[in-house]
């Protein structure tokens, strides 16, 4: 018997956990499909995070083959451990733009505006880089940093981007977020920090916490339209339960997997559950609906020579595994916000680091809309995955513009005396068409994938403004998957922040 069963042990679940336990009196159960990964070599490095996708702590999604990429399949990875995917992601910490917040509350749900949530960043961060205390918090579980020392290709970058028109910035996530700086990282001491490391590890010793990895939830249970409780698949054992006595069931596996969990539990659209023989529970059509990403591409430049790198214990050069240098910018004066992204580092690829220097474009407005399905009614089957991305005009053009801008910095004089060659996309790549073509041919997600439960008060919303799920009691979703709309950047940080304010909501509906 638990006051609360958190489904999923990533970044909402790990901080709803950490918030739910303060209080002695209540006890918590929290499932992950993965194991305690945050003391492996690979995972605490930050400079190996291509060693993490595709490995054994990484779910191996794929997403349905895609008519806007040429019709290709990429791989959209998902960490399989505790702490989700924060033990394998780039660890920029980067919150958004006020405006995203403001829209959402615009939209219908109320409390959800940038001065709603600014206290909840504030109350997970320990800030130990530069930052205004207005907009930072220094005494959270969560240590964000700068990271490494930039190197001087680090420098010269931002001095090229300066050099064609972005200021300079110290905090994306103060008073501005436009120009260009350092990203703040999710790194302590020189390792990654993870959630699993700044929100369970320091809590192990709490008695009313308890922790199930290795646990695969298979289905919801209900009395009537009250959520009871979750049915759950522990390796070779038989399925196993756990009940919420007079508490709640809180779905945070993610976009990919919490939609999953509610259609195989007859939570969804109805049409697409009957084809899988799914008793139906709820109508919900908008489960799995609304998926959003990012989608990026490097533009990339050979050097005439090496460039300096962060090397590992092996002598490989890694500096590439994690960007350092970011960037947002306005495509013209009309967006309320930032609509470009720009990450730049050392090095062409992971398998050649030590040579040239790439500049990955992100545009942060998609106006496609993709969607998750079930494949079938198995619980161990991975869901069919469709971003539908660039499936309009203006995605297109967008990422077009975004490259045009990643070459007018690749191309600037401070990186003259360095600078060989284009590389990707080439210098035949010149017309808007031929840049398009290799966008289609060379995107890859930026793992931004959100917006599959997303909440609201129409239709196609899946929760309220409190994060319950319309049309039942005691089940909320509280993930990336409730934003209405993706976030003007990386989004661990707003998804953390996310799991603060469910916590409250949590605490004030006891």
């Amino acid at each position: 018997m638990y006051d609360y069963i958190i489904v999923g042990g990533g970044a909402a679940g790990c901080t709803l956990a950490h918030r739910l336990t303060e209080d002695p009196s209540v006890e918590v159960l929290l499932l992950e499909s993965g194991n305690p990964e945050e003391n492996r070599t690979a995972v605490k490095d930050p400079t190996r995070v291509w060693d993490l996708l595709g490995s054994d702590i990484d779910w191996g999604f794929e997403t349905e083959p895609q008519p806007g990429l040429n019709g290709r399949s990429i791989a959209w990875p998902r960490g399989k451990a505790l702490g989700g995917s924060t033990v394998i992601n780039g660890m920029a910490y980067v919150r958004g733009h006020a405006y995203d917040f403001d829209n959402w509350a615009d939209l219908g749900n109320d409390g959800w505006g940038y001065d709603d949530l600014l206290p909840y960043f504030k109350r997970s961060e320990n800030l130990t880089a530069e930052g205004d205390a207005e907009y930072h918090g220094t005494d959270g579980p969560l240590t964000v940093s700068r990271g490494e020392e930039p190197n001087d290709l680090d420098q010269t970058l931002i001095e090229a981007a300066e050099e064609v028109g972005f200021e300079r910035n110290t905090d994306f996530n103060g008073e501005r977020q436009t120009g260009v700086g350092l990203y703040h990282s999710t790194i302590a001491d020189g390792h990654r920090h993870s959630t699993a490391a700044a929100f369970i590890k320091p809590i192990l010793d709490r008695d009313n916490l308890h922790i199930e990895t290795g646990a695969h939830v298979t289905e919801l249970t209900f009395s009537g339209d009250t959520a009871t409780g979750v049915v759950y698949n522990k390796g070779w054992t038989s399925d196993q339960a756990a009940i919420a006595e007079d508490g709640e069931v809180v779905l945070s596996a993610g976009a990919i997997q919490s939609p999953q969990l509610l259609m195989l539990s007859g939570i969804g659209p109805a049409d697409h559950l009957e084809e899988h023989d799914i008793d139906v529970k709820v109508d919900l059509p908008g489960v799995g609906r609304n998926l959003q990403d990012h989608l990026r591409v490097d533009v990339a430049f050979e050097t005439t020579e090496e460039v300096e790198s962060v090397t590992d214990k092996a002598g490989r050069g890694s500096r590439y595994d994690r960007v350092s240098v970011g960037a947002f910018k306005r495509s013209d004066p009309d967006p309320p916000a930032p609509d470009m992204q720009f990450g730049m580092a050392p090095g062409l690829s992971p398998q050649n680091p030590g040579s040239g220097y790439a500049i990955t474009v992100l545009p942060l407005r998609p106006t496609s809309r993709g969607r998750l399905t079930l494949t079938s009614d198995d619980p161990f089957d991975h869901p069919k995955i469709d971003p539908n991305y660039l499936s309009t005009e203006k995605d297109v053009d967008d990422f077009v513009t975004c490259v045009r801008w990643a070459r007018k910095i690749g191309e600037a004089d401070a990186l003259a005396d360095i600078r060989d060659e284009e590389h990707r996309p080439g210098p035949d790549a010149e017309s808007d068409e031929a840049i398009a073509e290799y966008i289609r041919n060379h995107a890859v997600t930026g793992y931004h994938a959100t917006c599959t439960a997303k909440m609201g008060d129409d239709e196609m919303a899946v929760v309220d403004d409190d994060l319950r799920v319309h049309g039942l009691n005691s089940l909320r979703v509280i993930d990336a998957s409730v934003m209405p709309q993706i976030t003007s950047g990386n989004t661990n940080a707003p998804t953390i922040a996310i799991a603060e304010k469910g916590a409250d909501l949590l605490k004030e509906a006891q």
